[in-house]
């Protein structure tokens, strides 16, 4: 078995933003060599997420709209969390969002449903994160 690792490293403008990795994530396949198997991204931040859905501008608004309204950044003093830091919100956003994805490798292209796409979730920008890309397989 055959097994790939890559850092994806990203520092975003804004404070929050969703960031469209799919081709990056075809590039890491296609320079591992791996045909079959599977991929693993996960943010490596508590703040970050990976997850994977449509890449509709709408939708995008809605996810902002919803994770604002269950999560909102301010007032900073909602959050016990709020001391040292104003990011509670962006741990929580994170949680919602999750973590990770795996996605099915099948004959060298990664295995989506129709409109699925990977993206990384940034909830507390402005300073550089990354992702692990993690690819196993023949």
């Amino acid at each position: 078995m055959k097994h790939f690792r890559k850092e994806l490293w990203f520092e975003t403008k804004q404070r929050r933003k969703l960031v469209n990795i799919t081709p990056v994530l075809k590039d890491c396949l296609t320079e591992s060599g791996i045909r079959n198997g599977l991929l693993l991204c996960n943010a490596m931040h508590i703040t970050a997420s990976v997850f994977i859905n449509d890449d509709e501008s709408g939708l995008h608004h809605d996810f902002e709209a919803w994770l604002e309204g269950l999560a909102p950044e301010k007032p900073y003093s909602r959050y016990q969390h709020n001391g040292f830091e104003d990011n509670a919100d962006a741990h929580l956003k994170r949680t919602i969002m999750g973590r990770e994805v795996v996605i099915a490798v099948t004959d060298g292209k990664l295995d989506f449903g129709p409109w699925e796409q990977a993206f990384y979730g940034e909830f507390d920008g402005k300073r550089r994160k990354r992702a692990l890309v993690k690819i196993i397989g023949e």
